[in-house]
């Protein structure tokens, strides 16, 4: 898990395989959150690391997220699965709700808070 101000990158693009996951720890109003990232090609996504069904962690291991066969982002708590295109809860517990956004953007091969 990596820790950046706005203005220094979270991550290299290409330290998150293509398809899969990565934890970061993210400023927002002057707190430190955990925010679980999501590479697909040269596009980054980013949510809060928090299972909007019971406010747990979604990953089952510091920094290590379950996938679906259906390609959903799954909370390991208590199996809500998520879009990987807008984090909207497509199943489970909290089906609706959706995962709260961290705006991002990619610059010079590198993630930074937008």
């Amino acid at each position: 898990m990596s820790t950046a101000e706005s203005s220094s990158p979270l991550i290299a693009v290409d330290a998150i395989a293509d398809g899969a996951f990565a934890e970061v720890e993210v400023c927002l109003d002057g707190d430190y959150e955990s925010a679980v990232l999501y590479r697909q090609g040269g596009s980054v996504r980013g949510w809060l690391n928090i299972c909007p069904h019971a406010g747990r962690r979604l990953d089952w291991a510091p920094g290590q997220f379950l996938k679906s066969r259906e390609g959903h982002l799954v909370c390991a708590a208590h199996g809500a699965s998520f879009s990987l295109e807008d984090g909207e809860c497509v199943a489970g517990p909290c089906k609706g709700d959706a995962l709260r956004t961290v705006a991002l953007q990619v610059r010079d091969g590198q993630v930074y808070l937008a």
